[in-house]
């Protein structure tokens, strides 16, 4: 009787072994297979991304220098004067500044008001 379990346990401490084996052996087949995927199939798609967003970062970056070399005149303020409606004196709302040429008198009226008496004009020298 003793031969025979001293026999189960011989096998099992085998096939444990064999086990061991099968399993490192598949791990490096794994590890080698990982490494060629990396050093072929890995460096084309790298290489299809570079060459899908290299052109999209050379444009970001070429628009962001083309907004630092805009001219500095596409705004400038202007100052209500008499040529301009005279409701828009003093107004808190003025905005007074050219894009592209054309004046934004205000948010309220883009063109200014016509008469000498805008509903909207709010002092911009406080409470009077």
């Amino acid at each position: 009787m003793e031969d025979w379990s001293k026999s189960i346990f011989e096998t099992l401490d085998l096939l444990t072994d064999i086990v061991d084996e099968f399993f490192l052996g598949f791990s490096e087949i794994i590890e080698d297979l990982t490494e060629e995927w990396h050093t072929t199939v890995g460096a084309e798609i790298d290489k299809c991304w570079q060459d899908l967003f290299e052109p999209i970062a050379e444009i970001y970056f070429d628009l962001d220098d083309l907004v630092d070399e805009s001219d500095p005149a596409f705004t400038y303020p202007l100052e209500p004067t008499l040529e301009k409606p005279i409701a828009c004196q003093d107004c808190h709302h003025y905005h007074g500044q050219v894009y592209g040429g054309n004046l934004l008198v205000c948010a309220m009226h883009p063109y200014g008001w016509d008469t000498e008496n805008c509903p909207d004009w709010e002092s911009s020298l406080g409470e009077l």
